[in-house]
């Protein structure tokens, strides 16, 4: 932990308290009149990095009040206060207001229940989307292709003929390509499978890689996705547009007043010394 200094010799409270007595506004340490309470403790506590998780309690709480302390010293030294700070200010308290809105949004206006009714609305009566589980071969030439596919017709097994004269990847297992959908095969690949019936060997084809002969092994309609697998997805999207319903509801009681286009010239971002 990174302390601001150590051996600071101050006086201590009078009374210990337990954990019935404290509230966030207990006064753990002081000083002069300026008071620290166990709520800015805690804050600090939630805003150290992640690595301080593992250190004891005990350290932790002694190392933060004596950090606390130690930066209202500071503080209380600092004569004159830039205008930075009331800036910084504004926009923190501004940004955490908002986001316990936000917060509250997310946890009331949300329930399982219209998550699990966006889940009925999405998905019951969806149309099926079909995928396709195929193997194929590939050689360079239309020659290649009609002699492996003149094996097949001939009764060898089309694993076999793939693993024999295949150039492509999937020629070791077969040309086996798994269960893919629409969209996933260059369209020549594609227009041959969805013509085929299922065990059909298509007739020799090219497509940019080269010759092909294929056969459709299986065909199903693509699963549809659980309330598991798609609950989190759901709920983001309903909060989200329950946030941007909440904005627009304020929006029109507030009377709002941006600026003119051409008004402020973008470059003024670059202008830090304004704040001087």
């Amino acid at each position: 932990m990174t302390f601001l200094g150590a051996g600071l010799v101050c006086a201590t409270l009078a009374t210990t308290a337990t954990a019935q007595d404290v509230t966030a506004d207990t006064v753990v340490a002081k000083v002069g009149d300026t008071e620290i309470t166990l709520g800015e403790v805690l804050i600090a506590r939630q805003n150290l990095p992640q690595q301080y998780a593992q250190f004891p309690n005990e350290l932790l709480f002694d190392g933060l009040v004596d950090q606390l302390i130690q930066q209202q010293l500071l503080s209380d030294a600092l004569e004159a206060e830039p205008g930075t700070i009331a800036y910084i200010l504004t926009n923190e308290r501004r940004s955490l207001r908002a986001a316990e809105v936000i917060t509250d949004i997310g946890n009331s206006a949300v329930t399982e229940d219209d998550v699990q009714a966006a889940y009925d609305e999405r998905f019951a009566n969806a149309e099926e989307i079909p995928e396709f589980r195929a193997s194929h071969l590939l050689v360079e030439s239309e020659e290649e292709a009609a002699a492996a596919k003149t094996r097949i017709d001939e009764g060898a097994a089309f694993a076999d003929v793939a693993r024999d004269v295949s150039t492509g990847p999937t020629g070791p297992n077969g040309g086996d390509l798994g269960w893919f959908g629409a969209g996933a095969m260059v369209p020549e690949f594609e227009d041959q499978i969805t013509s085929l019936e299922i065990g059909g060997v298509s007739e020799p084809f090219e497509t940019q890689f080269g010759w092909h002969v294929a056969t459709l092994i299986e065909r199903r309609a693509q699963p549809q996705p659980t309330l598991d697998q798609v609950g989190r997805e759901i709920a983001a999207e309903l909060q989200e547009a329950a946030i941007t319903a909440r904005l627009e509801e304020l929006a029109e009681a507030e009377t709002i007043v941006e600026p003119e286009e051409g008004q402020f010239d973008p470059n003024l971002l670059d202008q830090i010394e304004l704040l001087d």
